[in-house]
């Protein structure tokens, strides 16, 4: 069997400071800083960005039953234009919807959390499912 490699994502020499502080909306770059903040408290890791402007904290290694892996990070977002994307374990949807219902205004797909504002948000179920995405990445598969 081939091993097919994801897309490159890897960690960049970019400057997380530069990345936020380039948001053009000044709520939207407060929203960004507060949700770093909230993912180096949760990981205990650096932010650094990533290939395509994610910020990421720490690394892991996947491998889907397709053959497909990589490298990713343990947890990120990306400050979109219309909005913060936060990247969590792939099916968390499933997994989580109680504390979905209690995060507030969202968007959910597959491994995505798309967040317009924070203003809104329910902090207590946001830091809930980043954490419980990290602690499924960081325990060992098999």
């Amino acid at each position: 069997m081939t091993v097919k490699k994801a897309p490159t994502l890897t960690p960049t020499e970019g400057s997380v400071a530069q990345l936020l502080e380039a948001i053009a909306d000044p709520a939207h770059r407060t929203d960004a800083a507060q949700l770093c903040a909230l993912m180096r408290a949760i990981t205990g890791e650096e932010p650094t960005v990533w290939g395509g402007g994610i910020v990421g904290f720490g690394s892991y290694d996947y491998r889907y039953a397709s053959g497909h892996e990589g490298t990713a990070p343990l947890a990120g977002f990306a400050p979109r234009r219309q909005h913060l994307v936060v990247y969590l374990a792939p099916g968390f949807v499933e997994r989580h919807p109680t504390t979905l219902a209690r995060l507030g205004p969202h968007q959910a797909s597959k491994g995505c959390l798309y967040l317009r504002t924070l203003i809104d948000v329910n902090f207590a179920a946001l830091r809930q499912l980043i954490a419980a995405s990290v602690q499924e990445r960081r325990t060992p598969v098999g």
